[in-house]
């Protein structure tokens, strides 16, 4: 292997177009050889503006066969990211998939089994880890620093969600692929610990209009983990201030925090009042952290390391939002053992 990782990006969307220049630009010792995207031209453009000498495809079944990738960025629909997972690992291609990497356990077992029987490293995209506060915080916390965690706190609140966009969300996305981050990040911030029960409640209360059709939009969710702890984790798709991320953990000798509302420390004082900058979209938060875990894949692959969160912390967050969604259909808290199957 070349000490310049060969990576094909399938998924030429949102996030996908981020990654693909971060490969290309923005990372030493990455190359992005190859991008697939179904629609018309979605690869060629991302291509045209970072990579002009990469391969385009439509197919990422073809991207996946090219001789010339090492490695593989998957960033498409949710529904498809464990069978692309499973088609990289077998093609012998070491994969960064985005979350979630499955949307059942079935198939997180069996996303991370493939990657174990042809020795190729899976990363998953839990970007809150790579965020310096965040990691920061964990470093407090696992040098003893606040003590045994006792209360836990994670939420996400997106910046706006305008109702065609609402329209087409899919049901449960509130759990799946906003508040996976948050159980992920908690069960990071509070080392060795498992979730034995979960309660969840959930609502449409921007868009109610589309709540018949499965869409939700506010959430809070309570965690009891096996060493006692509680935990809390929310989230609301309109926060009209802002892009807001933050997490805390209350200990037996004290507490740590992450997260900032507000781009800068700059204020503005004028007679209206005090006003502050605040980031409007993910890849302006957390611009850095999904630029240093792509980086931390690439290292991964040439040392030879396993990469720090893998396809069991994805499994052990999807099994929370798995006992979510059951919370909220049936009004009651869930133990863990329910869905450990």
């Amino acid at each position: 292997m070349s000490a310049s990782v060969a990576v094909g990006l399938i998924g030429a969307g949102w996030i996908g177009r981020f990654h693909g220049e971060s490969v290309a630009l923005r990372i030493p010792g990455t190359r992005l050889v190859a991008v697939a995207d179904p629609v018309p031209g979605a690869a060629a453009s991302l291509i045209e503006r970072v990579s002009p000498d990469a391969r385009a495809y439509t197919d990422a079944l073809a991207l996946i066969a090219d001789p010339n990738v090492e490695a593989v960025l998957i960033s498409t629909p949710a529904p498809t990211h464990t069978d692309l997972v499973v088609a990289a690992a077998e093609a012998g291609k070491h994969v960064f998939c985005e979350k979630p990497m499955a949307l059942t356990l079935a198939d997180a077992d069996r996303a991370i089994d493939a990657c174990a029987t042809n020795n190729v490293a899976l990363q998953v995209g839990f970007n809150r880890r790579f965020a310096a506060d965040f990691a920061a915080a964990h470093d407090v916390i696992t040098s003893g620093g606040i003590g045994t965690p006792q209360l836990l706190r994670s939420l996400t609140r997106d910046p706006g969600i305008t109702a065609d966009v609402a329209a087409r969300v899919k049901p449960w996305t509130i759990f799946n692929e906003t508040l996976i981050h948050d159980f992920d990040a908690l069960l990071w911030l509070n080392p060795g610990a498992r979730v034995v029960e979960v309660f969840a409640q959930a609502d449409a209360l921007i868009h109610p209009q589309y709540k018949e059709q499965g869409y939700l939009d506010t959430s809070m969710v309570q965690l009891r983990f096996d060493n006692g702890a509680l935990a809390s984790a929310e989230a609301n798709f309109q926060a009209t201030y802002g892009y807001d991320v933050r997490g805390e953990v209350f200990g037996s000798g004290g507490m740590v925090s992450a997260g900032e509302v507000t781009r800068t420390a700059m204020r503005h004082y004028s007679s209206p009042g005090i006003l502050a900058d605040t980031p409007r979209v993910n890849i302006e938060l957390f611009h850095d952290a999904y630029v240093a875990q792509l980086a931390h894949f690439a290292d991964c692959i040439r040392s030879g390391a396993a990469p720090s969160v893998d396809g069991l912390d994805a499994r052990n967050a999807l099994e929370i939002a798995l006992a979510a969604k059951e919370s909220v259909e049936t009004g009651l808290p869930v133990s863990l053992l329910s869905v450990r199957r």
